[in-house]
């Protein structure tokens, strides 16, 4: 007899998501609420860098009743839970990726038209931990973006400031 077991990942992925989200609200005394779940719904099947309006967009799609508040608290309490990490800033705008069960990565983010480049590179971890023992800190982790113009936007020519 052979016994064939598939397992859908992103499904398993969820499921790991929405139990870490609730251990950590029930550990401080916390509600898992349906907006919660709306909330934590919509920004795992947003991909990227994710903007709280964005995420406000996609909840309101599960739950019209959704409001801005509730989304914005919500994202903050991914975060603190481990599933959501600030990541770029577009414009002032602070963003969120995904954090649980994703690789650390830096990011590259071209200043004229927004696009972001995830990347990791082993050079740049190895000096930052030397930077690290060379200032005697202990390593909590750390977030790099680097930014400049992307090929494209690079072989536009410069954009005019009014005098």
């Amino acid at each position: 007899m052979i016994l064939i077991i598939v397992i859908n990942m992103k499904q398993l992925t969820t499921s790991n998501e929405y139990v870490r989200l609730e251990h950590f609200l029930r550990e401080r005394g916390q509600k898992v609420t349906r907006t919660r779940k709306a909330v934590l719904e919509a920004f795992l099947e947003l991909e990227g860098h994710v903007t709280a309006d964005a995420l406000l967009a996609a909840a309101k799609k599960i739950d019209p009743g959704i409001g801005q508040a509730t989304v914005f608290r919500t994202v903050k309490l991914l975060a603190d839970a481990g599933l959501a990490r600030e990541a770029c800033q577009d414009d002032g705008a602070r963003t969120y990726e995904h954090a649980f069960m994703h690789s650390h990565h830096d990011h590259l983010r071209c200043e004229r038209c927004g696009k972001i480049v995830e990347f990791y590179d082993k050079t740049i971890e190895r000096a930052q931990e030397a930077i690290f023992r060379h200032y005697g800190f202990i390593p909590l982790g750390h977030r790099m973006e680097l930014t400049g113009l992307c090929e494209e936007c690079a072989k536009q020519p410069p954009e005019r400031s009014d005098p």
